[in-house]
């Protein structure tokens, strides 16, 4: 019995620091949104991890490039060679505020619409096993943007594993 109790305690904890996690998380995702509705750079650029988010691109285009085929002449060897300077390219061109708001747009965020509280969006984020949060698009669904506390315990937009054709540049 008291087994039970120590281990439904500790199931408690976990929980509450998965939420406090999520709760945390959520003001600097709203810091992103604002930054991401009102098109300012430096604020986007504070709340993003820019090295990161180049290396998961960099890693999603290498194995999305692998699994090209042309009757029968593999572009996978092309992809690994390409995929470091296609990630530098998204880099410096898709990671800017104007491109994310269209991600943003697809969570329901507009600029005619004000942008919920921290509760709102902490219960839209996932804690990860390994320490970080994402958000989803529905409750119960996959991760989109991924987001990695740095060393000044801030939260910082780290990963994308949103549909790659979502990002795309206006002119």
């Amino acid at each position: 019995m008291l087994r039970r109790l120590v281990l439904f305690g500790l199931l408690g904890l976990l929980a509450a620091c998965a939420t406090a996690s999520r709760l945390d998380a959520a003001s600097d995702v709203h810091a992103l949104l604002v930054a991401i509705r009102d098109e300012d750079r430096t604020a986007f650029d504070a709340r993003v991890d820019r090295e990161a988010l180049k290396a998961e691109i960099s890693s999603r285009l290498a194995r999305e490039t692998s699994r090209l085929k042309i009757e029968g002449l593999d572009l996978g060897r092309l992809g690994a060679v390409a995929a470091p300077a296609l990630a530098n390219f998204a880099g410096d061109a898709l990671i800017q505020p104007r491109v994310f708001r269209q991600v943003a747009e697809a969570y329901g965020y507009s600029r005619d619409k004000p942008l919920p509280g921290t509760v709102a969006i902490a219960s839209r984020l996932k804690a990860m096993p390994d320490g970080r949060v994402c958000a989803t698009v529905e409750k119960d669904g996959p991760c989109v943007l991924i987001f990695t506390r740095n060393a000044e315990g801030r939260w910082r937009l780290s990963g994308f594993e949103g549909d790659l054709s979502s990002l795309k540049i206006r002119l």
